[in-house]
């Protein structure tokens, strides 16, 4: 039974090994999160559906901050670490990043994953689907943006919105 207590965490995995590995945490009862997009493919012959990690290499995984836990996940094969700023220590990664991700993927029609972004203004969302969602508002080019970033992993996605459906936060 997977449940969503005590901290989130981001975990580096081997090179395309995500999908692999969330689905060994999921059967050891580990909360996971790997934010994926669905992209066509082309071939020469063909052309295909195909989901792709929104970070290659990372998942998300919430557990209890302790070592056996740690441990638990770090065994699971493909496995590599925790990310952390204080060497040793895993850093946690807020609740409401997390929650803002998954927003984003679920109801997003079209989303692209950015670079680090110098923080600019929080916002956000009052109304829509994403009503609720935390983030960050960056003009590009002639579009707003509603952008989510995960600060551990030095990752953001963006959607368009209406500047008009968000308030500071």
């Amino acid at each position: 039974m997977r449940t969503e207590t005590g901290n989130w965490y981001a975990l580096h995995v081997k090179p395309r090994h995500e999908f692999a590995t969330n689905g060994e945490l999921t059967r050891k009862g580990i909360a996971t999160c790997l934010p994926a997009v669905t992209r066509l493919r082309q071939w020469k012959d063909r052309k295909k559906l195909i989901d792709f990690p929104l970070f290659p290499g990372y998942l998300f995984v919430c557990v209890e901050p302790c070592h056996e836990e740690f441990n638990r996940v770090l065994r699971t094969p493909g496995a590599l670490t925790l990310l952390s700023t204080v060497p040793g220590t895993p850093t946690p990664v807020p609740s409401h990043e997390i929650h803002s991700l998954k927003l984003l993927v679920e109801k997003a029609g079209d989303i692209d994953v950015y670079p680090h972004l110098t923080p600019g203004t929080r916002v956000r969302v009052r109304r829509g689907i994403f009503a609720g969602a935390e983030g960050v508002l960056v003009k590009k080019e002639s579009h707003v943006l509603f952008v989510v970033s995960i600060n551990i992993l030095s990752r953001s996605v963006g959607v368009k919105m209406y500047a008009d459906d968000l308030e500071a936060a």
